[in-house]
């Protein structure tokens, strides 16, 4: 097969495989918390599941990553798809099938495990792409979660009667399903093998790669954007329903943030190609702000339309953005444990902000909390700044084996 056929074919599966974890992670978003409240013991442990699933994330991220260093990207997804995929969707529907609430909370572990290999996904692109297609690579992978943020919540809800007399089962099967197709395309994804060490490999300690500006200022720009984008995300169906805004309306301006999340994932690539990372963090950074902004002006309908939509693109640049510069920092052979502790740091943040949206919008209210946000946006723009002053050196080099795993 041609090079440019094969890096097609290649993207093109991790693309699809994309949108198939991404349809799971909408459906636990959507699902788990309906679910939990029925089966747990106490109204307060309703969302747990979903906290345990975030939980499951962080602590495979890093596993995850020194995993699929010895036995390459395909055998790791694979994996990921089979024990979290597979085994999760299972674990989950066998959970409400015995009315058990603890065993519904191990499926939804496993779910975050299938997102931990999964999150991997966007860095393969890198791998199988030629340089000048890496950036927009990544876009398009992630750009698969634009069709699963209307196939997310479908099958939340088409699917809560597939099994007669385990309802709500239906979805997790569906999950489990979708993890079965996700690994025959995945048994036909060819990674280069560079990042294996060889005779000469030299890792360099952690400490070394981390004193660069690009690595520092490639996990601030995840992790402030992702964790930021989940704290408003997971607080604004309870600001919009303490406001009096019917479900209908909540979902309406939820799918708008989803894509707002994704849809930009087309074209942000190019921007980067054209107008350099630097650029767009500062526009990442600076949607951001905006989003706050408006949020903190009004309470209509529109301003959580506007904001929402401006959250998500601002997440949507930073995370591309800080993906692209966190691929210069490392050489192939210390690709694992660099991008396992970028992942680890930006999930633990993220799990941080899921735990702490319900307490800080009762604390501060709607409008205090999203300002809150703006000295984070600020912190993002300064570093960013920094870094353009900066004398980081160019991108790692990368070893020039082609074999394949």
């Amino acid at each position: 097969m041609a090079p440019v056929s094969r890096e097609k074919r290649n993207v093109a599966i991790l693309v699809t495989s994309q949108t198939l974890f991404i349809i799971a992670m909408v459906t636990v978003m959507t699902l788990s918390g309906v679910v939990g409240q029925q089966l747990s013991p106490t109204p307060g442990l309703a969302t747990l599941p979903i906290a345990i699933m975030m939980l499951g994330t962080v602590i495979s991220t890093l596993p995850a990553s020194l995993y699929m260093k010895r036995v390459g990207r395909r055998r790791g997804f694979i994996t990921g798809a089979t024990l979290g995929g597979v085994g999760g969707g299972l674990v989950s529907f066998a959970g409400i099938a015995t009315g058990s609430f603890w065993l519904f909370c191990a499926g939804n572990l496993l779910l975050g495990l299938y997102q931990g290999f999964a999150m991997y996904y966007r860095f393969a692109a890198v791998d199988v792409a030629s340089p000048g297609f890496r950036s927009r690579a990544i876009s398009f992978v992630l750009a698969g979660g634009m069709v699963a943020a209307f196939l997310g919540p479908w099958n939340a809800s088409a699917a809560r009667d597939l099994i007669a007399g385990v309802p709500s089962g239906g979805p997790y099967l569906v999950i489990a399903l979708l993890a079965l197709v996700a690994i025959g395309l995945l048994s036909r994804l060819r990674v280069p093998a560079s990042g294996e060490p060889k005779p000469g490999d030299a890792s360099r300690p952690m400490s070394t790669i981390a004193r660069q500006p690009s690595f520092g200022v490639a996990v601030l720009a995840g992790a402030v954007g992702y964790a930021v984008m989940t704290l408003v995300m997971t607080a604004t169906p309870l600001a919009m329903r303490a406001q009096g805004f019917e479900m209908g309306q909540v979902a309406f301006i939820m799918q708008w943030h989803v894509l707002g999340m994704f849809a930009p994932s087309f074209i942000t690539g190019s921007l980067i190609a054209r107008f350099g990372v630097d650029r767009i963090l500062l526009m990442g950074a600076a949607l951001l702000a905006g989003s706050a902004v408006v949020a903190a002006t009004g309470l209509s309908i529109v301003h959580f339309w506007i904001s929402l939509v401006l959250l998500g693109i601002g997440w949507n640049f930073l995370f591309v953005s800080g993906s692209a510069l966190l691929s210069s920092v490392h050489f192939e052979v210390e690709r694992g444990k660099v991008q396992g502790i970028n992942d680890l740091i930006i999930f633990s943040l993220v799990a941080l902000g899921a735990l702490m949206a319900g307490q800080l919008l009762h604390r501060l209210g709607w409008e205090a909390l999203n300002l809150a946000m703006l000295p984070l946006a600020l912190l993002v723009t300064l570093a960013t700044l920094w870094f353009r002053l900066s004398a980081d050196p160019q991108p790692a080099g990368s070893s020039s084996t082609t074999s394949e795993r």
